[in-house]
């Protein structure tokens, strides 16, 4: 798995209130990873979080989701619920007490659903990232084929935004993207037919150009690397690229 910058991990506080909290609710695979790796966002995917008892809490008054028989909860118990995961889309991760394994709280659908949990020790095998790997496969019908990458969220993440203006004689992204690929090469490219990561360790952080919108440029690297920044920064204005205002 490739690491995006330095992962921040859990301060004496955060660790001493994992402890004092009914671990044994969470999957081990994910008080690991959150020990190994700190707070942050997977795959571009899902934000793995420490867990937030209190952020479902309003939800069991909202209406949102349909309890019939076959419902793992009740609306009443959604406020019971301890969110560890949430993903960009708005999509709640939890667990409860009375419920054996993972509970997903679609934020586009009406049926909340149970996710089992590998059983036999496999869990302790394949760690966090599979079973991330499994939820998205199940809830999109398909598999993530770019490579692994986890983005810690330090707290000195900055970013720049650019845009390549339309126009006779300038640069398409995808003609950018190979340039920067060429001049600058990077550490793990991830590219589809609507973006590109270009991803820079000295940068703590990588180059995302969208190919769909055809324009915006993004720059999101650490405040330590501002030197390297400058550079790649200077290099995106020398091909064309216009700060957005």
């Amino acid at each position: 798995m490739y690491i995006v910058s330095e992962p921040v991990g859990l301060s004496e506080h955060q660790r001493q209130q994992l402890e004092a909290e009914k671990t044994a609710l969470y999957p081990p695979a994910y008080l690991r990873f959150l020990q190994q790796y700190g707070e942050g966002t997977y795959r571009g995917w899902m934000n793995v979080q420490l867990p937030d008892p209190g952020v479902l809490r309003p939800f069991a008054e909202y209406g949102l989701w349909e309890h019939d028989a076959d419902s793992p909860i009740t609306e009443q118990q959604i406020g019971e619920c301890t969110a560890i995961g949430t993903t960009v889309d708005g999509d709640f991760l939890a667990v409860h007490p009375g419920v054996d394994g993972l509970l997903w709280l679609p934020r586009h659908a009406e049926q909340i659903q149970v996710i089992p949990l590998p059983s036999g020790g496999q869990e302790d095998e394949g760690g966090y990232t599979l079973i991330l790997d499994g939820i998205y496969r199940q809830m999109y019908g398909r598999s993530q084929e770019e490579s692994v990458y986890y983005e810690p969220w330090t707290g000195t993440r900055q970013h720049l935004f650019l845009r390549m203006p339309p126009g006779a004689g300038q640069m398409m992204l995808t003609e950018l993207a190979e340039l920067c690929r060429a001049d600058h090469p990077p550490d793990l490219v991830i590219e589809n037919p609507y973006i590109c990561y270009l991803f820079y360790r000295e940068l703590g952080g990588y180059i995302r150009l969208n190919l769909a919108n055809g324009q915006e440029v993004a720059v999101f690297y650490e405040q330590a690397a501002g030197q390297v920044f400058a550079r790649l920064k200077e290099w995106l204005l020398s091909k064309g690229g216009e700060l957005y205002s």
